[in-house]
């Protein structure tokens, strides 16, 4: 990677980049591959570019259910037992995989499934494919995220999470066809890690330790004068591009996931696709152009209106928060009144509210400028768009500094450091053991016997509900059988 990289300019760096990976990617399938397999490379960035490692997959795609949980044993306690420990849940699946002949696949390697289970002081090894992590960031990377981003995101998090909560309670047959609760566990987990990434930007030592971290780097590099060379400036460049991404900060988070399906007002979505279409029309863009622009408008799907006024009440308060009273995007969105009453009021006067109407609008040619969500469109869209290429523009160099970041990183430590998370597989070890909790000690593990303690103590109308063939224990179950552990 190196060699392709270190020789090419500045701004195509990018492109041999990904020229190369494709290329080392091609080379490396050809090479594993036997006739009729299905092989897949994955080729991992480490150190945020500092190194690169290749994993090479193979491929079945008869894959078979075993067994799982019922539903609510996987969702046993709610949110208040998910994404945290002490656990009481039974949330599993197993799967079979066969191979081109219909037989059960046979691996000559594989890890073992012991008998007895853990026990408290076992060392354990945890193997999969964790999340992006930031322990390798730049000091000023870590303030920005402490100071405008993740506070930002946790605000977006938590208030979608109301308004989904909000519904639930309202509609709780309707919010489970619609797989609501799923859907709400992944943003309370979102919002679990966010806080505590939060906590964690926002407390003095940890800070104190990533700065003192970057100062014997910085000395590394300037003890040696290849380095100093090549790196020298290397954490001044990181503190200019924070800089400039301060200053866009306030667009950071009124815009922050805009057009996303899941959590955004269809309306607002609506509108926006709605004024590119009638900006094209009055254009005089051809007629595929319009149709393609059209569908566009139709694609956007509804949410239930207690969802819907939600998401665009809380978008209108971002609009205040983050702009002020006084922008023109919060006028538009607002037009003098209170977020709530200014959501309601658009969606009672906007033809674009429901897919229904915005069809026949389309239709009929009676859609304009003048709806008062495409008024609110016409006002944000000039503003996201010069936002998003400001931030494209320091997303490039960016991501250069981090490899260089991880280059030098690398040949001053080496692998004593472990890489930052990347979704690709690692292995991580530990020991199973309690922990003070709450004034009082977590167990190492939970059983049987705890789980029943939460259903009985809760009783049978709350999230510590069990489907009733698990109300009474089989006969035999042995209940100090563990459930979770923690290492």
């Amino acid at each position: 990677m190196f060699a392709a990289i270190d020789q090419a300019a500045e701004a195509d760096r990018g492109d041999v980049e990904e020229q190369t990976l494709d290329a080392i990617a091609a080379r490396l399938k050809a090479q594993h591959s036997s006739p009729g397999d299905s092989i897949w490379v994955q080729m991992i960035p480490l150190y945020h570019g500092g190194r690169y490692s290749a994993y090479v997959f193979k491929r079945y795609t008869d894959v078979r259910l075993v067994v799982a949980a019922e539903l609510q044993m996987g969702f046993f306690g709610g949110d208040a037992d998910n994404f945290t420990y002490p656990r009481y849940d039974l949330d599993f699946a197993f799967l079979r995989i066969y191979d081109a002949d219909g037989n059960p696949y046979r691996p000559e390697h594989y890890f073992g499934w012991p008998e007895r289970g853990v026990e408290a002081g076992d060392v354990v090894f945890v193997i999969g494919n964790p999340g992006s992590t930031n322990r390798l960031r730049a000091l000023s990377q870590l303030e920005y995220q402490r100071d405008v981003q993740v506070p930002a995101l946790v605000r977006f998090l938590s208030s979608r999470l109301e308004v989904l909560g909000r519904f639930a309670a309202a509609e709780p047959e309707v919010a489970e066809a619609m797989g609501l609760r799923n859907r709400m566990f992944g943003l309370s987990n979102s919002l679990k890690a966010s806080t505590g990434r939060l906590a964690a930007l926002r407390d003095p030592m940890i800070m104190a330790k990533k700065k003192d971290a970057q100062r014997q780097l910085v000395d590394s590099i300037r003890a040696n004068p290849d380095l100093r060379a090549r790196f020298g400036t290397l954490f001044e460049q990181f503190a200019e591009i924070q800089r400039a991404r301060r200053e866009q900060g306030q667009y950071y988070g009124a815009f922050l996931a805009l057009g996303n399906r899941a959590f955004s007002s269809a309306t607002l979505r609506r509108a926006m696709e709605a004024h590119a279409y009638l900006e094209a029309q009055m254009g005089g863009a051809p007629a595929d152009s319009l149709d393609a622009l059209r569908e566009r408008v139709l694609g956007v799907s509804d949410f239930p209106n207690l969802i819907e006024e939600g998401f665009l009440t809380v978008r209108f308060e971002d609009f205040e928060r983050y702009f002020g009273p006084g922008d023109e995007i919060t006028r538009a969105a607002l037009r003098g009144q209170a977020p709530a009453v200014a959501a309601k009021s658009m969606l009672e006067e906007s033809v674009l509210s429901d897919a229904e109407r915005a069809a026949a609008a389309l239709e009929s040619g009676s859609l304009t400028m003048n709806d008062p969500a495409v008024w609110l469109a016409a006002a944000l869209m000039p503003v996201r768009t010069r936002a998003s290429a400001a931030q494209g523009q320091l997303g490039t160099p960016e991501d250069q500094l981090e490899s260089d970041l991880g280059r030098v990183r690398f040949e001053v430590y080496g692998r004593t450091i472990p890489p930052d998370g990347t979704f690709s597989p690692r292995i991580t070890d530990g020991v199973a053991q309690g922990y003070e909790y709450n004034g009082t000690m977590a167990p190492p593990y939970t059983t049987f016997y705890s789980l029943y303690d939460r259903y009985r103590s809760h009783g049978p109308d709350s999230e510590w509900d069990l489907p009733e063939r698990w109300r009474t224990p089989p006969e035999g179950l042995d209940l100090s059988t563990p459930l979770n552990f923690a290492s």
